[in-house]
């Protein structure tokens, strides 16, 4: 790291109000090629080899699938959604579907609104600005972006960053379900507005659900600011470490 990006990095820690590092050996030391260096969830499922397909006891039955890993999954889910045609998305100008990019194993899962313009070129996530300032929060408690999956509400771009339509979620959530019940992630950070209320079903405003933990799908979901709301208000930099602060303490099993 060069100095001018490491002073780079200090002072987005001063915004956030971070004082201090972590000393202990968990922390200091990760190991370089493992996808994460936090402990597993408790009673972690054990992979299963793939089964032989077994023929429905009862004509139109749908017979299961069984996967060997959670990657295999993931990519079982991407394959199902294809060049995906079931909302209007489609005929508006995305260029391509933006499905989610991170560890399949993840303790630690980010869910935003939609894609952004950098997102729907590049095809993965929080790529652009608000992407890159996501990158420094993951990295200010101790983690990798690599550590984390990272996915939104819905895959392709709205035109002009509209937020979605109930018609266009209510096609694509399915697949975010499914997302989220292959990785099985200890917690859910929903950032901004529409990631809280789509995954709580409430119209209450962020402001609201923000520093408030929920129960969601096997999960602890915690609602924050979008990152693209940080790069407008500055100021809310550190209510969004309060949060990280809590979601470290909760993935460290305290």
């Amino acid at each position: 790291m060069s100095s001018d990006e490491l002073k780079a990095h200090l002072e987005f820690f001063g915004e956030l109000g971070v004082n201090g590092i972590r000393v202990e050996p968990l922390w200091r030391s990760r190991p370089l090629h493992e996808p994460s260096a936090l402990p597993a969830p408790i009673a972690p499922a054990e992979p299963v080899e793939p089964a032989e397909p077994v023929e429905p006891a009862e004509p139109g039955a749908v017979q299961a699938r069984v996967f060997a890993s959670p990657a295999d999954a993931l990519i079982a889910i991407r394959v199902d959604l294809g060049e995906c045609t079931r909302c209007k998305l489609h005929t508006l100008g995305r260029q391509q579907i933006v499905f989610g990019v991170g560890n399949p194993k993840a303790d630690l899962m980010f869910v935003g609104e939609a894609p952004g313009a950098d997102e729907d070129i590049q095809g993965e996530p929080f790529v652009g600005r608000a992407g890159q300032l996501l990158t420094k929060i993951i990295e200010a408690i101790g983690l990798r972006r690599e550590d984390v999956y990272i996915a939104n509400v819905i895959k392709c771009r709205p035109p002009g960053n509209r937020n979605p339509e109930p018609d266009e979620v209510g096609q694509c959530e399915p697949f975010l379900f499914r997302q989220i019940d292959t990785i099985k992630p200890k917690v859910i950070v929903a950032l901004g507005k529409f990631a809280a209320q789509s995954l709580l079903r409430t119209t209450d405003p962020i402001t609201r659900l923000r520093g408030r933990e929920f129960r969601y799908r096997a999960a602890v979901l915690m609602p924050t600011y979008h990152p693209a709301y940080l790069l407008r208000t500055p100021s809310a930099k550190r209510e969004v470490w309060e949060d990280m602060k809590r979601v470290r303490v909760i993935l460290e099993g305290e």
